[in-house]
């Protein structure tokens, strides 16, 4: 789609539960968001209507019922919803064949190659693992590609992996985007944390290698490399580009003008007896004080990973807000686990319009976000989705 048009998209429920979309990343009122009170009962239909005024950038959908999100979306629930612009047309960037989606998802087989899901507590309280890695829904994905510039869009749609992706020959990655599209400048790093949820857009000219030559795009994060994708340089190109010195200015929220400057927000992301926010777990239409914004206003917003709260070990939290996109102005760490993340935190995707960030045991992340879209009540959670079913997750609302 474009920024500026309108669409209708028409769900029919033919599942035996309740389910509903959410629109990952986009501006839209409430009801049209996916908020667990917004569902289709089995055989209904649910109609969203809603306007794109989000900037080009590479967004998702997703179903989220409360309490079932995690399932339906391993069952394969989830696609990506590209929002293409003229500021982008100008920049002449890989198009067609040579912008490529990636969509990651980690998924569990059988000895008789069925899936499976959560079937204990483990996997819910530490969040799903998947024994395979998926490519868009394909196993051991070969992606042939001629020599020149390809753009290469990246979605961690797994439950709850994180992964740190790298180049098995060790090339340099250029990250040109991330949640809300391009960034200023390319960033050129070793690897990439990648969190659930969050997308990175990367540039990868494959003039630099040989005919015949096998690239592969490989997860670092668990000791030994796990190839995810092997690129197979099969076609000569006389097409080259230059990647552009300077991409997409961002509009950048200056922190100055929140109206909280001096007291931000607080939101503690615990793993108590059960995962909570605040020491609350979530209400359908329950709204805290502390959850009340003012259409229009500036705020920072903290989110701190408490490792304090007893009860369950410290795990990692994505936490996403729904209805708005945020930037980040600052990371902390506890000095009890800063050399725990040493070897990660070179590969944070914190730039440019983010709508997940990445939230470790012992870190604290202040963003920054204006509130100047839609009145109405939206959610914010952590994306590993096994904890958000289990109620990590509030709402807060927006209100003249």
């Amino acid at each position: 789609v474009r920024t500026g048009q309108k669409v209708r998209i028409r769900f029919q429920n033919n599942l035996q539960e309740t389910s509903n979309i959410h629109w990952h990343g986009l501006y839209v009122p409430d009801y049209a968001d996916g908020h667990p009170r917004f569902v289709a009962q089995p055989g209904e239909e649910y109609v969203y209507e809603f306007e794109v005024i989000n900037r080009a950038g590479t967004y998702w959908y997703h179903p989220h019922p409360h309490q079932r999100t995690g399932a339906q979306v391993n069952a394969g629930m989830a696609g990506l919803f590209i929002v293409e612009d003229e500021i982008e047309d100008a920049l002449d960037l890989p198009s067609g064949d040579f912008d490529v989606p990636l969509v990651l998802q980690d998924r569990r087989f059988d000895e008789d190659n069925q899936l499976l899901y959560v079937n204990n507590m483990h996997d819910q309280t530490m969040g799903f693992r998947g024994n395979r890695i998926l490519v868009n829904g394909k196993l051991d994905q070969t992606i042939p590609v001629a020599t020149r510039p390809y753009r290469l869009r990246l979605l961690n749609g797994s439950n709850s992996r994180i992964y740190i992706l790298a180049w098995d020959d060790e090339s340099p990655m250029k990250v040109i985007g991330t949640d809300g599209g391009l960034i200023e400048r390319t960033v050129i790093t070793r690897y990439i944390t990648f969190g659930p949820a969050e997308r990175a857009e990367l540039w990868v000219d494959f003039s630099d290698y040989e005919v015949g030559t096998k690239v592969s795009l490989v997860d670092l994060g668990e000791g030994q490399p796990i190839t995810i994708a092997t690129f197979s340089v099969d076609e000569v190109s006389d097409v080259r580009m230059t990647l552009p010195n300077r991409l997409r200015g961002i509009d950048s929220i200056d922190p100055q003008q929140a109206v909280n400057i001096d007291n931000p927000r607080s939101f503690e992301f615990s793993m108590g007896r059960t995962p909570v926010i605040n020491n609350l777990t979530y209400q359908i239409d329950g709204v805290d004080d502390n959850e009340i914004v003012r259409l229009g206003d500036t705020e920072i917003w903290e989110f701190i990973n408490n490792v304090n709260s007893g009860g369950m070990m410290p795990m990692p939290h994505p936490v996403h807000m729904h209805g708005h996109q945020f930037q980040i102005i600052e990371r902390t760490v506890d000095p009890d686990f800063a050399q725990q993340w040493a070897g990660i935190i070179n590969g944070y995707l914190d730039y440019g319009w983010k709508d997940t960030v990445l939230l470790m045991p012992g870190e604290t992340v202040r963003v920054v976000v204006r509130f100047d879209h839609y009145e109405g009540i939206f959610v914010y959670h952590c994306h590993m989705l096994e904890h958000e079913d289990l109620g990590m997750m509030r709402n807060y609302q927006v209100k003249l």
